[in-house]
């Protein structure tokens, strides 16, 4: 009954998608007036694919475009994961002490003051800080620019969502590791993560389908993501239509997917859990 309801439901979000590419198509060859009556509606709309991917073989800057989106969308979610657990460890663990010395709080202030910059602030302005002012080479990569800009703006927003799910674990089990002879280390490893991992699942998945389509920004500083990849066909063609419409739903079939996956593991982890 479930597998269905769930095949209903991406039946829907198919057609769904199917319509609004219907009534945009329409809309704008009706706004250009693009469908002529010699040639007709069809055969003007197939002129124009034509003209905006397959000569010149433009759809490679489609395809490169989304390598280098997805390349940077996979490293920087791994700096964002690796940094945001251990800036929310450390800050709940400067949170849960009773008595509090000066290096825990001058540990945990600094701490605040980087989520505090990183989410206070633009991502497009930190992406152009960290190429224009800190890497200040000619010679340096700009993916490894984009990864470590999005990387760390990423980790502020999943510090947060992390530390939120370790303080939503009650206390007492915290406790009662410890009690079994666990170290901090052990019992935040092996009791507290594994239950504050199911609660804040949909909040982490939210947060990377932002971070991959926040890298449509990236082609400020020169690289050939998606979003300039579309960029490119239109200012070739001189159409905007047909190349921002592929582009838009190629993230949308990109987010579909990622969004099925983080459904997949949380029925898995409800699974497991009972």
């Amino acid at each position: 009954m479930r597998k269905r309801l769930l095949n209903k439901k991406y039946a829907y979000y198919i057609a769904a998608i199917a319509v609004l590419l219907i009534v945009f198509a329409v809309v704008g060859f009706a706004a250009e007036g693009a469908a002529s009556a010699d040639t007709g509606f069809f055969a003007e709309f197939k002129a124009k694919l034509i003209n905006n991917f397959v000569k010149e073989d433009r759809w490679k800057y489609l395809t490169s475009g989304l390598l280098n989106t997805l390349i940077i969308s996979f490293f920087a979610v791994i700096i964002g994961v690796v940094l945001g657990f251990i800036i929310a460890i450390l800050r709940s663990a400067c949170d849960m002490l009773d008595k509090k010395n000066i290096f825990t709080k001058t540990l945990n202030g600094i701490l605040k003051a980087y989520l505090t910059v990183i989410r206070g602030t633009p991502a497009l302005i930190q992406l152009l800080i960290i190429y224009y002012v800190i890497f200040t080479s000619p010679n340096v990569s700009k993916l490894f620019v984009a990864v470590i800009s999005f990387g760390l703006n990423s980790s502020a927003y999943i510090a947060e969502i992390v530390r939120s799910g370790i303080m939503s674990i009650d206390k007492g089990q915290f406790e009662a590791g410890r009690s079994l002879g666990f170290t901090y280390a052990q019992t935040m490893w092996h009791f507290i993560l594994p239950q504050a991992f199911k609660n804040i699942l949909p909040a982490l998945g939210n947060e990377f389908i932002v971070l991959i389509k926040e890298t449509s920004i990236a082609g400020y500083i020169g690289i050939n993501e998606l979003t300039r990849g579309g960029d490119f066909i239109r200012s070739r063609t001189y159409e905007a239509f047909l190349p921002l419409i592929a582009v838009a739903v190629i993230y949308l079939v990109i987010v579909m997917i990622l969004t099925k996956l983080v459904d997949m593991m949380e029925r898995r982890l409800k699974t497991d859990g009972r």
